[in-house]
């Protein structure tokens, strides 16, 4: 049960009277009633109301069933009519019966003189389900005058009938007048306003669903007064309402754990999903092995093939190449024989098996898309892509991706092979995908970089889902209301190296993980 069932469940048992005990002592419902009729008689012979045209009375015949008189009509049984039993000493009513309903009204806004007065004006959106001190407009005794607003006194129980506030409340602490999406009702004959508050509140949902099926859903003034009420003796209205707002404050704190709870269950697979990529790339994620080839041994050979690219003209040498190593408990970095400790800026510790190196040691080429805007072809026969294609290690076309002619693809070629992997640097920032020799062109929202043979596409892929990762770029990234990652930053990313036959068990670990995870 959440918390909204729980608290409906407490309403329920209030208003059918299974909350609180009854007394024999208490002066019974029907006495009540009298005295509000009594009193509504007064009214009406002073002039303070107007008579209803047809008023309901509800009785329990000799054969124990209920019976409704409206007006002069004979009677009729309404006993399949009512949702539950209730106590010997309760009566059932029409809402209507119980004390003074009106609407309100929206004086005309071309009459500035109705505005800026010193009477409350409500609109729904200030009722808040309590008491109401004060609200933010007010209105002109002519206003009040001269227009249907109906000005309502302090004890009127105040109800939306409009929109999406349908069912929202208040009790007003000061004369108010309202508009007519608001209906109020000053209960007559002592009649405890606080408990009408909590039997509208029970009522909320069944007022929600009478006003569906519209443009806007709405109820009326008289769909509320032709609902039928259970009304307990006086003195049990009080009790009824010093036990619900005993128990309510309980109910809110637990909708908080709920929610809460709610929340937890909701971000859960996805932090946890995190953490274990997280533990992955930090060498904690599967067990080392002192028999393997340390990832120096790696990264010298990744050196060494470099060297051959270069040497063949495939690529150019980095001006600025990076070198890091660890000499005593301490990591340095080499670039242009100038040596620097670089112990601060290592995010976290590795196995001593492991290495940190730049992402630009460890790639042949790192480059962007197309920063200007290209011709666009409906019949060509490459897409132009940008981060958003880029899902789950796929590049996805879209209905919406547009196309290049081939020759337009050529001015903008971009050398990628099948060691190239796209992540998204602009906008979005975050999306990976492999590339697998696809007909497209990059636009200036993906970065491209191209392996050296060694590092596993895989390893690289999940390195790059990391908060790591993610902290980083959004750290690096420049912009305020777009982000963007320079490619610069790509280029100085840190990244912790495994062994070779290490990156294959942590990938195979993690693709074994994920299924179950995403299965919650």
């Amino acid at each position: 049960m959440n918390a909204q069932q729980l608290k409906n469940s407490i309403l329920q048992m209030a208003v059918s009277g299974k909350l609180v005990p009854q007394d024999p002592n208490d002066e019974p419902a029907s006495v009540l009633l009298e005295r509000i009729r009594a009193e509504k008689e007064e009214l009406i012979r002073s002039g303070k109301i107007k008579r209803e045209k047809n008023p309901s009375a509800i009785f329990r015949g000799p054969d124990g069933a209920f019976y409704e008189k409206i007006g002069s009509r004979d009677p009729v049984n309404i006993t399949d009519e009512l949702p539950f039993d209730i106590p010997d000493s309760w009566e059932w009513v029409r809402l209507g019966e119980v004390g003074d309903w009106g609407s309100g009204a929206t004086p005309s806004r071309s009459h500035p003189e109705y505005y800026g007065g010193n009477i409350p004006w409500l609109k729904t959106g200030d009722l808040n389900d309590s008491y109401i001190y004060s609200v933010p407009e007010y209105i002109t005794d002519k206003a009040i005058q001269e227009t249907s607003v109906r000005l309502n006194p302090v004890g009127s129980v105040l109800i939306a009938m409009y929109g999406a506030t349908i069912g929202k409340l208040g009790i007003a602490k000061i004369p108010l007048t309202t508009n007519q999406a608001c209906c109020a009702c000053l209960p007559l004959g002592k009649f405890y306003n606080r408990y009408l508050f909590y039997f509208l509140m029970y009522q909320k949902p069944f007022f929600i669903k009478q006003g569906e099926g519209g443009a806007q859903p709405n109820i009326s003034k008289e769909k509320i007064i032709a609902t039928i009420m259970p009304i307990p003796p006086l003195e049990e209205q009080y009790r009824i309402v010093e036990k619900i707002e005993d128990i309510l404050p309980i109910v809110y704190d637990y909708e908080k754990k709920d929610e809460y709870l709610t929340e937890l269950n909701t971000q859960f697979p996805g932090k946890l999903k995190k953490s274990i990529l997280q533990q992955a790339v930090q060498g904690k994620l599967v067990p080392q092995d002192p028999t393997e080839e340390p990832a120096s041994v790696l990264l010298e050979q990744i050196r060494a093939e470099k060297e051959r690219l270069i040497a063949e003209g495939k690529i150019k040498r980095d001006k600025n190449e990076s070198v890091i190593y660890k000499r005593g408990n301490s990591y340095y970095e080499k670039i242009n024989n100038t040596e620097r400790c670089i112990d601060d800026e290592l995010p976290f510790d590795i196995p001593n098996s492991w290495e940190w190196c730049r992402l630009s040691s460890i790639t042949s080429n790192i480059g962007d898309g197309i920063h200007g805007t290209p011709e666009y072809d409906i019949s060509g026969k490459y897409y132009f892509i940008n981060g958003n294609n880029l899902v789950n290690g796929k590049i996805i076309i879209k209905d919406d991706t547009k196309k290049l002619s081939s020759s337009e693809a050529k001015k903008h070629f971009r050398l990628l092979n099948n060691m190239s992997i796209l992540t998204s640097i602009n906008g979005t920032i975050g999306n990976v995908a492999y590339y697998n020799n696809e007909p497209v062109v990059l636009g200036k929202s993906v970065c491209f970089f191209n392996l050296i043979t060694g590092i596993k596409k895989d390893y690289l892929r999940l390195l790059l889902k990391t908060d790591y990762y993610l902290k980083y770029a959004m750290k690096v990234a420049t912009g305020t209301t777009i982000k963007n990652v320079p490619l610069k930053g790509i280029r100085d990313y840190l990244v912790p190296v495994p062994p070779l036959s290490e990156q294959q068990r942590i990938v195979e670990k993690i693709e074994a993980l994920m299924p179950m995870i995403n299965a919650l």
